[in-house]
């Protein structure tokens, strides 16, 4: 079975959170926002490489809507980095580019199979 395009993207995006997390405890010597953000970074992923084997629709929508909470807090995370100086703004806005094309992703993703199933009620 190929890996969906959410998955790419989202394991794309937690090798990037791992590099930002050894930035900021190596250079930066940042470690609780580092931790809070690799946490929640890379737990995107996971939840949608879980979300593969879901047992039912509303496990698999369940897994996507984690992820989908765990990308919201990144982006928090990502903000206080930012606004307390520890990664650039052209850090800040490359990674959130990528954060909020996740979101994008998952939002549309989840809309749609619950959009079907509103049809399949009617």
């Amino acid at each position: 079975m190929g890996k969906s395009v959410v998955y790419e993207l989202s394991k794309k995006f937690a090798l990037r959170i791992v590099k930002l997390y050894i930035f900021l405890k190596e250079e930066r010597k940042e470690y609780v926002m580092s931790k809070q953000i690799y946490r929640c970074g890379t737990s995107i992923g996971a939840n949608i490489a879980e979300s593969q084997f879901a047992q039912s629709e509303a496990d698999y929508i369940s897994k996507l809507s984690i992820a989908l909470k765990e990308a919201a807090e990144t982006v928090y995370w990502l903000e206080l980095l930012h606004e307390t100086d520890f990664i650039s703004t052209k850090q800040y806005e490359s990674i959130l580019n990528d954060a909020k094309t996740i979101i994008g992703t998952l939002v549309n993703i989840i809309n749609k199979i619950k959009n079907k199933n509103s049809i399949k009620q009617k």
